[in-house]
């Protein structure tokens, strides 16, 4: 199967696209190129493989949520440009 330079046109204004008549042609190679591809695959007998998900298998490496140890509050405000009341000072990023 082929793709004709009429079809290609009409998907060319389809999609709106101003294309040339090179361009035209180009595409038109590219299109029955990939239609060749699309006929390799359907030669291949898939009934005895069973379908995957993912092409690698995929597993959570997730760690525990245990808590470790922490620096204390009044350590931490030390390294802050600004702290009030026990907490950092940022500047506004959202105004009124």
């Amino acid at each position: 199967m082929s793709i004709s330079l009429d079809e290609v046109r009409h998907v060319a204004r389809l999609a709106r696209l101003a294309l040339d008549e090179t361009e035209i042609l180009s595409l038109q190679g590219e299109l029955n190129a990939l239609l060749g591809h699309f006929e390799d695959i359907q030669v291949i007998e898939g009934s005895g493989i069973e379908p995957k998900s993912h092409a690698v298998a995929i597993q959570n490496v997730w760690s525990e949520d245990v808590p470790g140890r922490t620096m204390p509050r009044n350590q931490t405000l030390l390294n802050a440009p600004l702290s009030r009341a026990g907490l950092f000072v940022v500047p506004m990023i959202i105004e009124d």
